[in-house]
């Protein structure tokens, strides 16, 4: 039985979370902090993509505009902490 579009973008969200799950794992239990850090960021990228699914599921386009702005913020953000952790050690 093929899977409707409705779904497959359930399916890809339920993939999403266990990454995300797998992810949360490896920030808790990184043994580096450049490897929690990058935990982290996996994170947020899966949660940009879940914002923009839910976006594309509702009819609302303008989900991913706050999708893009949310990964932008990510990626300053985590530039700024690992130059914050660079200068430390």
């Amino acid at each position: 039985m093929a899977l409707g579009g409705t779904e497959m973008f359930a399916a890809a969200a339920l993939a999403i979370l266990a990454t995300m799950a797998l992810a949360l794992v490896r920030a808790i239990s990184g043994p580096t902090v450049y490897d929690r850090v990058l935990a982290v960021n996996m994170m947020t990228t899966k949660t940009t993509l879940l914002i923009a699914l839910l976006g594309f599921l509702a009819g609302r386009p303008e989900f991913l505009d706050i999708a893009l702005v949310y990964a932008l913020i990510n990626f300053v953000s985590v530039i700024a902490v690992l130059r914050l952790f660079g200068r430390r050690v």
